[in-house]
């Protein structure tokens, strides 16, 4: 069965939708930052600060490139994007999925050091800046775009809905 790869920007969701949208189709979830975690031993913030950006990309990158996985709803590190052959192997086997969120949400959820956050961009990047820089990738990699609602439930819904309306099986 096919995956389901969440990409977005950091604080729209994608975990909880994620967890939410594996139970309500019976898949397993599994969240790349979390496994950058049990793999590392380090949080994103740790590894930032000793990494830089530039090299937690790759690290990112070649994480997202090690999953093999069937039947699991993916929720990617928001800069997942930035590596082309991570989410060209996801995609191999996924519906790549971009919840869609508002900037100006997204800047209301956000604390005032993204690195606190773990969020991997340059310290003196504003998230606007970050929004910009990755949106046409969102948009490259998206078969499909859910606007992310209040609440992962009504989220992951709208998901199953928009799946359906499409077309889209999750079957192989």
């Amino acid at each position: 069965m096919k995956n389901l790869i969440l990409i977005g920007m950091p604080g729209t969701g994608k975990s909880a939708v994620g967890k939410t949208l594996a139970q309500r189709l019976g898949y397993t979830f599994l969240d790349v930052d979390d496994v950058i975690n049990e793999r590392t031993g380090k949080t994103l913030k740790e590894l930032l600060m000793e990494m830089g950006v530039d090299d937690f990309v790759v690290l990112e990158g070649k994480v997202g490139e090690s999953l093999n996985l069937e039947s699991t709803v993916i929720a990617t590190g928001g800069s997942m994007v930035l590596s082309h052959n991570a989410m060209e192997h996801l995609l191999e086997n996924g519906v790549g999925i971009w919840l869609e969120t508002p900037l100006r949400e997204i800047e209301g959820r956000m604390p005032q050091d993204l690195w606190d956050r773990g969020i991997a961009a340059p310290r003196d990047m504003t998230i606007r800046e970050i929004y910009r820089e990755r949106e046409p990738l969102y948009a490259k990699y998206a078969d499909m775009i859910v606007a992310s609602r209040e609440g992962e439930d009504a989220t992951a819904h709208q998901v199953e809905q928009v799946m359906r309306t499409v077309g889209l099986s999750l079957k192989s």
